[in-house]
């Protein structure tokens, strides 16, 4: 059964930097880079668009195969995973990937006087929490500091 899970990260930037700089692909490689150097993305952020999420793994490139379910810029984004890649190969219809997909990865962003806060809720397993618990605000914070650097 999936969880969804909640973080939350105030950037002392407007949302328009915050928004460019997240889903950049210089960015994107920055801050993802807790999850697993190398991280990057293949595909577009437009709404109803493929995007995979990928990093070298030991067969070539793993990671995620998603849609974006909405794109409403600087305000919302929100990405449907669908399956997985391994060693370059899409999967979308395995039990392993059946058994949590569709999984959704919402971002919110609101400004105030200048400070984004930044609202992300995403589904996963129990057996993945902890990992995302640990592993999520450390991203948030690379995304944080990338920000305010160029602020």
């Amino acid at each position: 059964m999936k969880k969804t899970l909640t973080f939350l990260v105030s950037i002392q930037c407007p949302r328009r930097l915050v928004w460019e700089t997240m889903i950049s692909p210089e960015g994107y490689r920055v801050w993802t880079a807790a999850f697993m150097e190398g991280c990057y993305f293949s595909g577009s952020w437009e709404q109803g668009k493929t995007i995979q999420f990928l990093a070298p793994d030991g067969e070539g490139n793993g990671g995620m195969t998603a849609v974006i379910a909405e794109n409403r810029p600087y305000e919302f984004i929100s990405i449907k995973h669908l399956g997985e890649v391994s060693a370059g190969v899409e999967d979308t219809t395995s039990p392993k990937v059946l058994a949590w997909a569709p999984a959704y990865e919402n971002y919110s962003f609101a400004e105030t006087g200048g400070i984004t806060e930044i609202k992300v809720s995403l589904d996963t397993l129990p057996e993945h929490e902890a990992y995302m618990n640990e592993t999520f605000p450390k991203a948030l914070a690379s995304l944080k500091k990338l920000c305010e650097s160029k602020s």
